[in-house]
């Protein structure tokens, strides 16, 4: 009796260890993800001007490695754009946060994004927010970028798949309209749909493929565009290639 005694509180002092030493590694791995993301904000992203307290909280804080296939964790919080699958790409975390800063976007604000990819842009957007719209062409995409986005917490994202180009007139107007796939123009559904006082930013493709990120302001029915950062994205699909 003595002996079951004896090893059943051995057992139970191994599993209390063992229990303990995964906590553990747990939490050395979760700091060694946010050393990461402090040195990704400090040194790609506070270093090159961006400045907005709130923008760079929400990059300190989202799993970006969360958001990239496993084989491509290592490289996760890197100066570099990655594959996500289906052509598409994750852009870098300097113009993830530069396009964010650059909208401005406040508590209140209701968003749109047009390519969702691996659904990164719109938890940083939801760090700023809780109304974000995001519409993804490519169905697996637009599937995987909803269960990643639902796993982490983020309900106050919307996923759609459809062609982005049309907007989501149902949700409009909207504060900020982001899209992160280049355009030869902006499509007119969008700034439609775009609230006066609203703003939007999108790679503007010239015809010799040269891209600028480009920000447009509505005011009393009238917009006005700046130039603000030379860029390369992947082409808008769908009914944009229809109309260029």
């Amino acid at each position: 009796m003595n002996y079951h005694r004896a090893l059943r509180a051995g057992l139970a002092v191994f599993l209390g260890w063992l229990l303990l030493g995964q906590a553990s590694a747990a939490a050395v791995q979760e700091d060694m993800w946010a050393g990461r993301r402090r040195a990704m904000v400090e040194r790609q992203i506070a270093a090159r001007g961006v400045r907005d307290p709130r923008v760079l909280a929400a990059m300190a804080k989202v799993p970006r490695h969360l958001f990239v296939p496993p084989e491509l964790w290592d490289e996760a919080y890197a100066d570099y754009p990655l594959p996500i699958g289906e052509g598409q790409t994750i852009s870098q975390p300097y113009i993830v946060a530069f396009m964010t800063d650059a909208l401005g976007i406040q508590p209140d604000d209701k968003v749109l994004e047009v390519g969702t990819g691996s659904g990164y842009q719109a938890a940083v957007l939801a760090e700023l927010t809780d109304a974000v719209y995001s519409i993804e062409i490519v169905a697996d995409l637009a599937v995987r970028a909803s269960q990643t986005l639902k796993a982490l917490g983020y309900g106050g994202v919307w996923v759609r798949q459809g062609d982005g180009y049309f907007g989501w007139p149902e949700a409009a107007p909207f504060d900020a309209v982001i899209i992160t796939c280049a355009s030869r123009k902006v499509p007119p559904p969008l700034l439609a749909q775009l609230k006066d006082g609203g703003r939007l930013i999108l790679p503007l493709e010239h015809e010799d493929g040269y891209q600028v990120l480009t920000l447009v302001t509505k005011a009393a029915g009238k917009t006005k565009t700046r130039a603000v950062l030379d860029v390369r994205f992947v082409p808008m699909t769908g009914e944009a290639r229809k109309k260029d």
